[in-house]
C-alpha cells in the first residue's frame, strides 16, 4: 500500500536494508517509550520518527504538558526514561473534585494510600528529551529521524517498510504508534467507532503568585470540566474544556483579556496568574478501534483509542498498552518464538481490550453526567461527591484513588516495578 506522507528528505539517498525484531512507526511519547522498554530488554528495535530530534532538543516550553500516573511513572522508570527527567516533574499530592464551585468537594490525599504521589505533570518537551537521552544509551535501538514511511508490506513471516529516503526496514513485527490518523491502522483496514463531544479543550500553562502545594483541581462546569494540574515551581497546567462554538472567541482574545478569563475561572487560591508558553486547542471525542492487531501488526495508544481529558488518562492508557505489548514481545523473544506471530499478538489484544473499553466508558459517562446544568443531575452529583467522602465509603474512595494512580487491574510487570 502506498502512503501519502510528507518528509524533510527530498530524494532517495540510501537503499540499505535495515533489519530488526520490531519496527515502531511513530516517534511520539508512546512510540519512544516502547522503543526504550524493548531496548532495555535487549530486543532489536527500530523506531521510525517523522520529527527531527535536533528540533526537539532545542525547543522551548510551549505550554503543552502530560499527566503521568504513578503506574505510568513505573513504566517509564523500568524503561530507563524517568531518571533522565532529573526531577523535572510536578508531583500530584492532593486531588480535589468540585461541581460548579460548590462548598462540598471530593478530596483525595495521597497519604491515604501510601507515601507516593498520585502521579506527576511533565512538560512534553522535557519528557521527549528524556526519551531521546535514554534511546542514545541503548545499542539495540536504532532511531531513524526525520523520515517518513512511504509503503508498508506485511507478509506471512516478515514485514517490510519503505522509507522516503530510499531505505527499507524489515522486521518480524510492526507497531503502529503513529497517532489518531494512523497510517498503519488504515493500511490494515481497521475501523474506529466513537462519537464527538460538543467540546474543545484549551491547553495553557500559567505562572502564579502562590504555591499550589501539589494540589490538582478538577472543576466541573456546565460547559465542560476545568482542570488545574501542578507543574514544578509556581506553575500550573490548565486544561479548559468548553463548548466548541465558544472556543474560537477565547483563542482569539488578546493576552490581557485571555488572562482575565483564566483568572475568573481559577479564582484567587493561586493569586495572580500569568500565561506562559502558547495556547493550544483541540476538539474532543472518544474513539476505539474494532481490533488492535493484524498480520505482523500491533497498534498502541492513540492509534486505537482517544478519550476526553476529564480524567487525564489518555497517555496513561497508551503507556499501559505498550507495557503489555513489550511484555508479550519480550516473553516470546526470550523463548525463541515469533514476536510477530498470531499467538503473541492475540495475547496482547485480549490483555488490553477490557481495561481500555472500561476506562473509555467511565470517562464518557462522567463527561455526560457533569457537562450540563440539569437540576436533578446537579443534586445527584452533589450527593455522590459527599457520599464518597463519608467514612463508610472509605474503601471505595481508596479504590478510586488507586485507579487514579493506575495500579488496579491485570498489571504488566513494568507497572508492578519489575523488570521485563
Amino acid at each position: 500500500m502506498s502512503i501519502d506522507a510528507s518528509t524533510e528528505v527530498s530524494a532517495p539517498t540510501d537503499t540499505t536494508d535495515l533489519t530488526a525484531d520490531v519496527a515502531i512507526v511513530g516517534g511520539g511519547l508512546a512510540g519512544l517509550s516502547l522503543a526504550a522498554a524493548l531496548g532495555t530488554a535487549g530486543v532489536r528495535t527500530i523506531c521510525i520518527d517523522r520529527d527531527s530530534p535536533a528540533h526537539q532538543l532545542t525547543a522551548t516550553f510551549d505550554g503543552r504538558t502530560t499527566a503521568i500516573s504513578h503506574g505510568s511513572m513505573k513504566i517509564l522508570d523500568g524503561a530507563g526514561v524517568w531518571a533522565h527527567l532529573n526531577g523535572d516533574a510536578g508531583p500530584i499530592l492532593d486531588i480535589r473534585v468540585t461541581d460548579q464551585n460548590r462548598p462540598t468537594f471530593l478530596h483525595y490525599d495521597h497519604r491515604e494510600v501510601g507515601d507516593q504521589p498520585f502521579g506527576y505533570i511533565v512538560e512534553n518537551v522535557v519528557l521527549r528529551r528524556a526519551q531521546f537521552a535514554r534511546l542514545a544509551e541503548l545499542p539495540s535501538v536504532t532511531h531513524l529521524a526525520p523520515v517518513a514511511v512511504t509503503a508498508l508490506e506485511r507478509g506471512p513471516t516478515m514485514a517490510t517498510i519503505s522509507l522516503a529516503d530510499g531505505r527499507r526496514v524489515r522486521a518480524r513485527l510492526v507497531v503502529g504508534a503513529d497517532g489518531r490518523g494512523s497510517l498503519c491502522r488504515k493500511d490494515a483496514g481497521i475501523r474506529l467507532v466513537g462519537d464527538d463531544y460538543d467540546q474543545t479543550a484549551i491547553a495553557v500553562t500559567v505562572e502564579h503568585e502562590f504555591p499550589h502545594h501539589g494540589v490538582a483541581v478538577e472543576m466541573f462546569l456546565p460547559s465542560g470540566p476545568f482542570a488545574m494540574l501542578p507543574l514544578t515551581g509556581n506553575r500550573t497546567s490548565i486544561v479548559w474544556s468548553d463548548k466548541s462554538a465558544a472556543v474560537p472567541y477565547y483563542m482569539g482574545l488578546d493576552d490581557a483579556a485571555f488572562t482575565a478569563e483564566l483568572q475568573s475561572r481559577i479564582g484567587d487560591w493561586l493569586g495572580v496568574v500569568r500565561p506562559v508558553g502558547g495556547r493550544h486547542s483541540y476538539p474532543l471525542s472518544w474513539r476505539h478501534a474494532e481490533r488492535y492487531i493484524d498480520r505482523r501488526l500491533a497498534l498502541v495508544s492513540e492509534t486505537i483509542h482517544a478519550m476526553h481529558p476529564i480524567a487525564g488518562q489518555g497517555l496513561n492508557m497508551g503507556l499501559r498498552d505498550l507495557a503489555a505489548l513489550a511484555e508479550v514481545i519480550v516473553d516470546a523473544w526470550r523463548l525463541g518464538l515469533d514476536v510477530g506471530g498470531a499467538a503473541t499478538l492475540e495475547r496482547y489484544q485480549r490483555w488490553r481490550r477490557f481495561d481500555n473499553v472500561s476506562l473509555l466508558g467511565v470517562t464518557d459517562g462522567l463527561t455526560r453526567l457533569f457537562s450540563n446544568d440539569i437540576g436533578p443531575l446537579k443534586v445527584a452529583r452533589g450527593l455522590g461527591l459527599a457520599a464518597v467522602n463519608a467514612p463508610p465509603l472509605k474503601p471505595l474512595k481508596k479504590l478510586f484513588m488507586r485507579h487514579a494512580m493506575g495500579i488496579v487491574g491485570d498489571l504488566p510487570r513494568l507497572v508492578r516495578g519489575e523488570r521485563l
